[in-house]
C-alpha cells in the first residue's frame, strides 16, 4: 500500500501546499533531502487550532493539531516529490507547541505528529525530534511541525 493509499484509509489525504504566511519557501531541497519549513494546523487556508495548550486547548486537542501540521508537511514533501513513495526516510521532526509555562506534556502533542508518520511510513517514519514549548507562535497557531526528509 503507497502512504498516500495508508493516510486515505486513516480517513486522511494530502493536503494543497499552504502559502507561506512571510519572505520562505515552504521546502528546500539540497542533495537527496528536503526541508520543510514550519507547517501551521491549517485546514483549507483556514487555522484550526488557535490557542496555548494548557490554556486555551487540551493536550489531546494540541496533538490533533500536531496531526494537521504534519498533514501539511506531507502536502510539502509532495509537492517536492510528486509521489511520498519517494520518501525514503524521515529524519528529523521539529514540534513546537504554544503553551502555558506550567504545561509539560510536550512529547505527547507531538505525537500526533510522529505516530502519523509511523502509520504512513512504518520504520522509513522512525525519526530523530525535538518538541519544544513556546509562548507564541504565528497566527496564535497551537503548533507548528517541520521536518527533514531522505528520499530517493
Amino acid at each position: 500500500m503507497s502512504p498516500e493509499e495508508k493516510l486515505e484509509s486513516l480517513g486522511y489525504s494530502v493536503p494543497e501546499v499552504p502559502a507561506p504566511l512571510a519572505a520562505y519557501v515552504p521546502g528546500a531541497v539540497t542533495g537527496n533531502l528536503l526541508y520543510t519549513s514550519g507547517q501551521l494546523p491549517t485546514v483549507k487556508g483556514e487555522l484550526n487550532h488557535v490557542g496555548q495548550v494548557g490554556k486555551d486547548l487540551t493536550e489531546e486537542q494540541g496533538y490533533e493539531a500536531a496531526r494537521i501540521s504534519c498533514l501539511n508537511c506531507l502536502g510539502v514533501i509532495k509537492s517536492h516529490l510528486g509521489d511520498l513513495s519517494r520518501v525514503r526516510r524521515i529524519v528529523k521532526v521539529t514540534g513546537f507547541v504554544s503553551s502555558t509555562p506550567e504545561f509539560t506534556g510536550h512529547p505527547a502533542v507531538i505525537n500526533g505528529t510522529s505516530e502519523l508518520l509511523g502509520e504512513i511510513f512504518g520504520e522509513a517514519g522512525a525519526h530523530a525530534r525535538a518538541a519544544v514549548g513556546v509562548s507564541a507562535l504565528p497566527k496564535g497557531a497551537a503548533v507548528e511541525v517541520e521536518m527533514i526528509v531522505e528520499f530517493e
